[in-house]
């Protein structure tokens, strides 16, 4: 048994939109990669007293690791579309933990086959189930949706664990024409992720909020633009009339995501905001997508900033079914300590989030494991978390 305990949080942010922020409480205790008491430090000498590592947060904010909710993967730690090897242990300095594929469509030679797509979907599933890139998990193996693959496809899918989906990269003449397989995959317990608004890269085509309504998909992919946005009009029609969730990502329209931020808390609808970053893509690889998104939402739409890391944290796990995302007894151990960037007017990374400024990461523990300490893509942190016994292999990667 090994447990790791993280203490000293002046701030506990929690991944829940309902109470985004845990009152009295400083300490973390995870055995085993989970989760296992939240509470003060006082309560719990008995674990720090045992414990195998403790993180001093110094004072600093403590929070669940975000989860990108829609990062470009295909096999291994590459993006063919970037040519970038290691992306995605870079992002795990950027604080995210977790990352869900939107099908793996940047495949050199994507098959269309319905013996293709399942291979495809099925191979990177299973590779990435083993395979854990800067000690991120990646939930990958979303099936593009094709109009050769039937009913036994997607209960082949279902037995081979797929519980991703992925539609707007497929060989359809009209994406209404995609119906049958949304729903066929729904009824398999597969989640599934709609293109949406203008044709991003060669093989997608624009989905208008008509095709998103015949469609009916779980998420309403990158609704602030993929990087063409959905004209206002049409983002009303999603939102009001339909279930949705409403994905808001870095690689997108920064006005349409504000002004969808904002109608989503005016209507009730907050639960239904997730977000991810789109990449990597033509916009790059970027290691603080997901942490620049809640930044400059927090601060242009004057959300708190608690709430906002729920929605890219709390939000997606609840939208896609995942074990992360919350600081609660029994979720995963992924979590990440930060403060004010360093120079910052603001007294801590909440008040960093309110004004604009990305925070500084000092430490971010995945599966109950630490994985990075200083970030080296973020500012450096105002105050450092401190490890004991030191991890000198991570220090020495800065």
């Amino acid at each position: 048994m090994t447990t790791l305990v993280v203490t000293g949080a002046s701030t506990m942010l929690s991944g829940d939109m309902s109470a985004p922020v845990i009152d009295g409480a400083d300490t973390i205790v995870c055995t085993d990669g989970v989760i296992s008491q939240i509470g003060r430090s006082q309560d719990l000498q008995a674990s720090l007293t045992a414990a195998d590592i403790v993180i001093d947060a110094v004072g600093s904010t403590v929070a669940p690791g975000l989860i990108d909710s829609h990062c470009h993967v295909v096999l291994g730690d590459y993006t063919p579309r970037q040519k970038t090897v290691d992306f995605l242990a870079s992002y795990v300095h950027g604080g995210i933990t977790s990352v869900v594929s939107p099908g793996e469509i940047h495949a050199p030679g994507r098959p269309h086959s319905a013996v293709g797509v399942k291979a495809l979907a099925i191979a990177a599933k299973t590779c990435f189930d083993n395979f854990r890139p800067g000690g991120m998990s990646v939930h990958a193996g979303a099936v593009v949706l094709e109009p050769t693959l039937q009913p036994e496809d997607f209960a082949e899918l279902q037995r081979a664990g797929v519980k991703l989906a992925k539609f707007g990269f497929g060989e359809y003449t009209d994406p209404a024409q995609g119906r049958d397989q949304v729903k066929w995959a729904q009824e398999h317990g597969i989640t599934v992720m709609c293109h949406s608004g203008g044709a991003s890269i060669p093989g997608s085509q624009p989905i208008t909020p008509d095709h998103l309504l015949t469609l009916a998909p779980d998420v309403c992919g990158h609704i602030n633009g993929g990087p063409t946005a959905l004209s206002e009009s049409g983002v009303d029609r999603i939102m009001d009339e339909t279930e949705m969730a409403l994905q808001l990502v870095q690689a997108g329209n920064l006005r349409s995501s504000v002004r969808i931020l904002r109608r989503a808390l005016e209507s009730g609808n907050f639960h239904r905001i997730v977000i991810g970053s789109d990449t990597p893509t033509g916009t790059g690889v970027m290691p603080l997508g997901v942490i620049k998104t809640v930044a400059e939402l927090s601060s242009l739409a004057e959300v708190d900033p608690a709430l906002m890391w729920a929605a890219a944290t709390g939000n997606n796990a609840r939208t896609w079914g995942l074990p992360a995302g919350v600081i609660r007894v029994g979720a995963a151990a992924d979590i990440v300590v930060m403060d004010a960037p360093w120079g910052s007017g603001a007294p801590d990374a909440v008040g960093a989030l309110s004004v604009g400024d990305i925070p500084g990461i000092s430490a971010v523990i995945a599966g109950g494991a630490v994985r990075a300490l200083k970030s080296r893509n973020t500012p450096r942190a105002a105050r450092l978390a401190t490890v004991t016994p030191r991890l000198e292999h991570l220090e020495a990667a800065h």
